[in-house]
């Protein structure tokens, strides 16, 4: 699932090239990935409507719109957003001014499109967390603090901090040199910092290089993420740790696969 950087790094995509315009039709070609309202109201009340802002919560992009309404778009799996567009496979195709099409792609149907009047009465949106950049390390110490939880589980629970999921929450826990197994309320001082530090460090960098294409994700150009070349850990099982050596373990963690260097992160 496009974490944090993937979405982050459509949304400055987009806003470097739909800011602004007018969507003049919406064609729906698998109403499954419509949510709400029905798939006929959705197109027919976005229609003449101008995209005024594009945002990003978690995992979540929005689309806030000239009457005051948002279109919120939920990539889930395999979800995708291609421009300029026009592919006969998108699940859904926005028409804009200037006669380019955005597509919204998803294999597996998973994805979650929605117009709302306001976004943020949106349940899940409601149990989000903080977002990782607006934490400062006080508040950050204190949440970790009260849960008792295994770190790695802890880090993609959404309704503790929004964004990160089972990839970066390796990557970071790498760099800190935290084992996953570790208990949140056990961690030192010192490890807190370098966890703090870390999860801001690892998510700018992967925004920085368009995220990781790791299996579906791609950025809005159909190019794909560079910061795969980046990871130390995800995907590595069997293959030596690039500071010591030791092979990278896989695990299964709370129904996820968990790689990391039980050398270098005790």
């Amino acid at each position: 699932m496009p974490e944090l950087p993937e979405v982050e790094t459509i949304r400055r995509d987009l806003q470097k090239v739909i800011l602004g315009k007018k969507i003049i039709r919406v064609c729906v070609h698998n109403p499954m990935v419509i949510r709400e309202p029905s798939p006929a109201v959705f197109k027919n009340n976005l229609k003449g409507l101008v995209i005024k802002k594009i945002l990003r919560r978690g995992k979540l992009l929005i689309l806030e719109l000239s009457n005051g309404s948002s279109l919120t778009i939920h990539l889930k799996m395999t979800g995708q957003l291609v421009y300029p567009g026009g592919s006969k496979n998108s699940r859904v195709a926005f028409h804009l001014s200037g006669g380019e099409i955005l597509d919204f792609n998803d294999q597996r149907l998973f994805g979650e499109l929605r117009l709302v009047d306001d976004w943020r009465k949106i349940k899940f949106v409601q149990g989000l967390g903080p977002e990782p950049f607006d934490l400062t390390y006080d508040d950050f110490k204190d949440m970790l603090s009260k849960k008792k939880t295994k770190i790695k589980p802890l880090l993609l629970e959404q309704s503790f901090i929004s964004g990160i999921g089972n990839l970066y929450a390796a990557e970071i826990l790498f760099r800190a040199k935290i084992n996953p197994w570790r208990s949140a309320s056990n961690l030192t001082d010192k490890e807190k910092k370098a966890l703090y530090k870390e999860i801001k460090e690892v998510l700018n960098s992967a925004i920085t290089h368009g995220g990781s294409s790791i299996d579906d994700y791609v950025r809005l150009s159909g190019k794909k993420g560079n910061y795969v070349k980046f990871h130390r850990v995800y995907g590595r099982q069997d293959k030596p740790c690039f500071v010591c050596k030791s092979l990278i373990k896989r695990i299964t963690q709370g129904g996820r696969g968990t790689y990391f260097c039980p050398k270098c992160q005790r």
